[in-house]
C-alpha cells in the first residue's frame, strides 16, 4: 500500500485530496495545525519523513486570506507566510533529499505568484512578480522547488488558480455569496455587500484540482504546472448565476462597496495547456454546474 503524506489536511485541498487518495488505496497521514508535527520545526519533519519514507508528500499548507479579510499586523503576517508557505516546503524538500529520495513532492503555489502579470493569461513561462506576502512566500517555495529538482529531488509544483468547493471558509468571496443567496432565499437576510462586482476571477472546482496534483506526481518527471480553468468570470457573474439558481434578481439584494477590499483584485487567468497535454487532465465541472453544486451543498433549493 503507498504512502502519502499530505500537509494541510484540515484544509479544503487537504482533506478533498486525502479522500482521493484513500479511494485509490493509499495510506494517508495526515499532517495539520493540531497535530503531533510541527512543519516549522526542521527536527519534526525530518522525523517524519525519515520514519515513514512516504511515496509521496503533498505540501498544501498555507497561510492566506481573502480580498475582504481583515488587515492583520504586517510584519506578524509576514513571520507566519514565511514559516508555512516557504520554510516548511524547505524541510520537506532537504528530508527528503536526504533521507528519502524516492519521494515524490508536490508543492501548492498560487497564481498570486505571478503579481501583477503584462498579459491577460499566464502559462508556466510568465515571470514570477509578487505583490502581496502570500504570493512572495509562495513564489518562494516554488523557487526553493526548482533548486531541489536540480539536485535530483522529484519535487513538482501546481500554480494553483482559484477553485472553490463546499469545504472553503467563510471569508471568501464565493462562500459570501452563497451563503448570502441561501440565506436570502430563506428570509434570513436581505443584503449582501460585496467589495466589487467587476473583479476578474479565474475559477475552477476544486476537487477537479486535486485530481490535478494527483496527476501531476504520477509523470515520469517533474516539473511546474499551472493548473486553471482557463475562463475569466467576474465576480458580478458568480452573484448573478447563483441568485437566478435560487429564484431570486440579485439586484434586489447585492450593493458595491469598495471599502470592504481590504487589499486588490488583480485578474488572473492561468492557461492549463501543458498539464492538460502531460497527463490528459480536464475540468469536469464548468463554471454554472460548480455554483449550483455549491449552493446545493449549502441547502438552497434550486430552480
Amino acid at each position: 500500500m503507498p504512502t502519502a503524506i499530505v500537509v494541510g489536511a484540515e484544509g479544503q485541498d487537504g482533506a478533498l485530496l486525502s479522500e482521493l487518495l484513500r479511494t485509490q488505496g493509499y495510506r494517508v497521514v495526515p499532517v495539520g495545525r493540531h497535530g503531533a508535527v510541527d512543519i516549522t520545526r526542521p527536527d519534526d519533519v525530518t522525523e517524519l519523513v525519515t520514519g515513514l519514507r512516504p511515496d509521496e508528500v503533498y505540501l498544501l499548507a498555507a497561510v492566506h486570506g481573502s480580498s475582504q479579510d481583515a488587515v492583520v499586523d504586517p510584519v506578524q503576517l509576514s513571520h507566519r507566510s514565511y514559516a508555512v508557505n516557504t520554510l516548511a516546503a524547505v524541510h520537506f524538500l532537504e528530508a527528503v533529499g536526504r533521507h528519502s529520495p524516492a519521494t515524490r513532492l508536490f508543492y501548492a503555489a498560487s497564481s498570486h505568484v505571478f503579481g501583477e502579470p503584462d498579459t491577460p493569461v499566464q502559462d508556466e513561462r510568465t515571470p514570477l512578480r509578487p505583490t502581496s506576502v502570500y504570493g512572495i512566500s509562495k513564489a518562494a517555495g516554488l523557487l526553493h522547488c526548482r533548486a531541489y529538482r536540480a539536485r535530483g529531488v522529484f519535487a513538482s509544483v501546481g500554480i494553483l488558480y482559484s477553485h472553490e468547493s463546499p469545504l472553503r471558509r467563510p471569508g471568501f468571496v464565493s462562500r459570501k455569496i452563497v451563503d448570502a443567496a441561501v440565506r436570502i432565499q430563506r428570509g434570513e437576510a436581505d443584503r449582501l455587500v460585496l467589495g466589487s462586482l467587476t473583479a476578474v476571477v479565474d475559477w475552477g472546482y476544486a476537487p477537479d484540482y486535486v485530481e490535478a496534483m494527483k496527476r501531476i506526481l504520477s509523470l515520469e518527471a517533474p516539473a511546474d504546472y499551472v493548473v486553471a480553468s482557463g475562463v475569466r468570470h467576474t465576480v458580478g457573474d458568480f452573484v448573478a448565476t447563483a441568485f437566478a439558481a435560487v429564484g431570486l434578481d440579485w439586484r434586489d439584494h447585492v450593493e458595491e462597496n469598495a471599502a470592504v477590499l481590504t487589499r486588490p483584485d488583480i485578474p488572473l487567468v492561468g492557461d492549463a495547456s501543458r498539464l492538460r497535454a502531460a497527463t490528459g487532465w480536464r475540468p469536469s465541472v464548468d463554471f454554472p454546474s460548480m455554483v449550483r453544486a455549491l449552493l446545493r451543498a449549502a441547502g438552497a433549493t434550486l430552480v
